[in-house]
C-alpha cells in the first residue's frame, strides 16, 4: 500500500530510504509518493525552506536520517497511524507573509495526531499556541512570574485608538500573530495612531488583534535574545536595534525574507554604538536569574527549542517581551563565537532519536 507526502522529502544521504505517511499534498516542487519504510528517522516540520538549510547541513554531517514535512496545504488521514520517529516543529506564525497562510492550522492538526498516537514532539501543541499568539505567550509568562511589558488587545480595527487610551503616551503596536517585526510601530501620542489606523497604510494583524503595549525606554538601544536546545541554556546573543524591529537573527530573513546581514550596522554613529559594531554578537559565559524561570517556562509548555527576547529598562527592570519557537541563529555571530545552534538542535534530534529508536527496540524484547 502506497501512502503520499506533501513534503519536501529530505533523506539523508547516511541512510536515503523512504518513509511512509498519510500525509497527501503538492509541495513547491511537486507531490511526492513515499514507499513504506520501518526504519525510524527525524521529521522536520515547517513552511520555509530558506531557514532549514542549516539543519539540513547539520543533520548530514552527524549522519542522521530526516525528511522535511513542508505544511502549506494537502490531506491529512486520520484513521492511519504516524511513522515512527522523532518530530521537530518549527512553524512559523509568520508564514503567511510567504503564502501559507494555514500552514499554522495545518501543523496544529498534524500535531494533534502525532500526539494522540504517542508520538515524540518537540515544541509540541502548546508551543505553537504560544508561537502564534503574543497574547498567550504573556499570560503564561507572567504565570510563571516573569514581567512582560503593559499590554491591551484589541479585537478589530475600530477599538484598537480607544485600547491605546488605556496607556500613556509613547506606546506601541504590534500583531498578535507576528513574526519578523510585523505590525511594530512607535506612536507618540494617541492622534498619531488616529491617523494610521483610518489610514491606507493600516496593516491589520492575520488573526485580527492587535497589541497596543506600553513602550520600553532602554538606556541604549540593545535587546538580548537568550536560546534555548533541549529546554536548556545554549547562548545569549545581543541584538543592535537601532536598525529596526525586524530582529530575526537568521542569514535569510530580514524584509520580506531576503536578507538579514549580521556583518556592520551602516550608520556612521548610532546613540554612542561605534560604526563597526555587529548587530549580533554572542554573549560569552551568559548568565541571568531569568535564564532558570525561562527554562522553568519552557519545560511547562511543551517547549525544548526556542529563542526569548528581553529588554531592560532606564530604572534596570527587564522585560520579555517576545518567546520564538521558531527559532534561527546568525551565522556570522556563531562564527565569531565558535558556537552552532543549529549544531546543537540537530544533535539533540539526534539524541531524541536514540531514545526512541532505544524505547522501541526493548518494547519488541518485551
Amino acid at each position: 500500500m502506497s501512502h503520499h507526502t506533501h513534503t519536501v522529502k529530505r533523506l539523508s544521504t547516511a541512510s536515503p530510504r523512504s518513509v511512509a505517511s498519510p500525509l497527501t499534498g503538492t509541495t513547491r516542487r511537486s507531490t511526492q509518493v513515499i514507499a513504506r519504510s520501518t526504519v525510524s528517522r527525524i521529521y522536520v516540520i515547517h513552511e520555509n525552506d530558506a531557514w532549514v538549510e542549516p539543519l539540513r547541513a547539520a543533520f548530514e554531517a552527524r549522519g542522521l536520517p530526516y525528511t522535511e514535512w513542508f505544511l502549506h496545504a494537502g490531506l491529512l488521514d486520520l484513521s492511519e497511524a504516524p511513522p515512527e520517529g522523532v518530530f521537530y516543529n518549527r512553524m512559523s506564525a509568520s508564514s503567511h507573509t510567504r503564502g501559507h497562510r494555514y500552514g499554522p492550522e495545518h501543523t496544529a492538526a498534524v500535531l494533534a495526531w502525532l500526539e494522540a498516537h504517542g508520538r515524540r514532539v518537540l515544541n509540541n501543541s502548546e508551543a505553537l499556541r504560544l508561537e502564534l499568539s503574543k497574547v498567550a505567550q504573556y499570560t503564561a509568562l507572567e504565570r510563571h512570574g516573569i514581567l512582560t511589558p503593559r499590554t491591551v488587545a484589541a479585537v478589530g480595527r475600530e477599538d484598537i485608538v480607544a485600547a491605546s487610551r488605556l496607556l500613556p503616551a509613547p506606546f506601541v503596536t504590534k500583531h498578535n500573530r507576528a513574526g519578523k517585526g510585523l505590525g511594530v510601530r512607535l506612536f507618540r501620542d494617541h492622534r498619531a495612531l488616529a491617523a494610521y489606523v483610518e489610514g491606507a497604510e493600516f496593516e491589520p494583524s492575520v488573526d485580527g488583534i492587535t497589541l497596543v503595549q506600553e513602550y520600553i525606554e532602554a538606556s541604549e538601544p540593545l535587546i538580548t535574545r537568550v536560546e534555548f536546545v533541549g529546554g536548556r541554556l545554549l547562548y545569549a546573543v545581543r541584538v543592535d536595534t537601532s536598525q529596526g524591529f525586524e530582529l530575526c537573527p537568521a542569514d535569510a530573513c530580514r524584509v520580506d525574507d531576503a536578507f538579514c546581514p549580521a556583518d556592520k550596522v551602516e550608520t556612521p554613529m548610532v546613540e554612542g554604538r561605534a560604526a563597526d559594531s555587529p548587530m549580533f554578537e554572542v554573549v560569552p559565559d551568559f548568565e541571568h536569574a531569568l535564564v532558570s524561570r525561562y527554562e522553568a517556562f519552557l519545560a511547562a509548555h511543551g517547549i525544548q527549542i526556542a529563542g526569548i527576547e528581553f529588554i531592560v529598562d532606564t530604572a534596570g527592570r527587564v522585560f520579555t517581551y517576545d518567546v520564538n519557537t521558531n527559532t534561527n541563529y546568525n551565522s556570522e555571530a556563531e562564527t565569531v563565537a565558535d558556537v552552532s545552534g543549529m549544531g546543537a538542535i540537530a544533535s539533540c534530534l539526534g539524541s531524541e532519536l536514540a531514545t526512541v529508536n532505544a524505547a522501541g527496540a526493548d518494547s519488541r524484547r518485551g
